[in-house]
């Protein structure tokens, strides 16, 4: 059994976090803490975990035990908390996958551009979290920096056609649809009830914080550069991410040559769901689920690809996403704990 920790536990991903290792049959869960938290049992904060566990949050003032207990440590604290953690841990032999930002970019200046806060590990032997792109070298990875939400909706939507040059890569949109619980479990404005409900709207517009984390990550794939608009919706629901991105076809490229990259990348892949073209992912059908749904329209008209893609914000877009990290860095069947059938109605 592997011993694993989550720091965080008690926000929507950690939460999610611990009932997909409780459930996993090769890990243990030895400690879970949270500040605003410590002492209490994690049922009495979230009361759906009652009769599943009697652990007790703890406070990271004891990250020398944990680390100790521990093989994994899962980091799901806003950003700007990882890199800590990452210099305190790094002559243990403990592994870390960061839920957060501070480990997805290899330039960290571009992290200091776009959060605004100083990057004090920059020299952290970290790789990026989205298996289907990264798998080999988060193998042996010491620090995983694992994907966004949006990120992963929106980097896998669009890399087929990035990583095989169908597209001309400066014209690419992105319009992405989250639920709120993507805004996290502390009370805001923007997320209370009477203010969200019976609403829909944007946020973010040409500033969101995972727009330089799709471009690396799809620049890597073209081999050069890219910059793309991205806009982030808030709408009115718990979970889900409708994410759809927007490109111009280069010249000659037929429907069956944008079919045939979406089905020779994502062949083998457990989680890619191809729904094929002019099909439309919903999120219902994703929710609860590690899986993203991916479907794709051509434009004739315009001379535009269209591609949409459904995911659960909370599952594949992080803690589902971070188990199957696990299980990869593990040396585990990629799919242990997570063949979850998504939840419906």
């Amino acid at each position: 059994m592997t011993k694993v920790s989550i720091l965080g536990a008690t926000g929507y991903a950690g939460a999610e976090l611990v009932k997909l290792i409780l459930q996993h049959p090769n890990a243990t869960l030895t400690h879970i803490t949270s500040e605003s938290h410590t002492g209490q049992a994690l049922a009495d904060v979230y009361p759906h975990m009652r009769g599943i566990t009697d652990l007790t949050l703890e406070s990271m003032d004891n990250l020398e035990t944990i680390a100790k207990d521990s093989d994994f440590i899962f980091i799901a604290l806003p950003h700007g908390h990882a890199m800590t953690v990452g210099k305190a841990l790094a002559k243990t032999p403990v592994k870390i996958i960061d839920l957060g930002a501070d480990y997805r970019f290899s330039d960290t200046k571009v992290y200091e551009a776009w959060y605004h806060v100083p990057h004090t590990h920059p020299d952290a032997p970290s790789v990026y979290g989205l298996a289907e792109l990264n798998r080999e070298a988060i193998k042996s990875a010491k620090i995983i920096g694992n994907a966004g939400c949006y990120t992963t909706a929106s980097i896998l939507a669009l890399a087929p056609l990035v990583k095989n040059h169908l597209i001309q890569t400066n014209s690419i949109i992105i319009d992405a649809k989250s639920g709120t619980s993507g805004a996290g479990r502390s009370a805001k404005l923007d997320t209370h009830y009477p203010e969200f409900y019976d609403a829909f709207k944007a946020y973010g517009v040409a500033t969101h914080r995972h727009t330089p984390e799709i471009e690396a990550a799809l620049g890597k794939l073209n081999g050069s550069p890219i910059m793309l608009n991205f806009t982030p919706h808030l709408v009115p629901m718990s979970r889900g991410i409708l994410a759809t991105a927007y490109a111009n076809l280069n010249e000659g490229v037929t429907p069956d040559a944008v079919s045939q990259a979406f089905e020779t990348t994502y062949a083998t892949e457990p989680f890619v769901r191809l729904l094929g073209l002019n099909a439309y992912p919903n999120t219902k059908y994703v929710r609860g689920s590690n899986f993203i749904d991916i479907a794709w329209h051509i434009d004739e008209r315009t001379g535009r690809v269209i591609v949409l893609s459904a995911i659960d914000n909370l599952v594949k877009g992080a803690a589902g996403q971070a188990v199957q990290n696990f299980n990869i860095a593990c040396g585990y069947e990629e799919t242990t704990g997570l063949k979850l059938v998504p939840m419906y109605p």
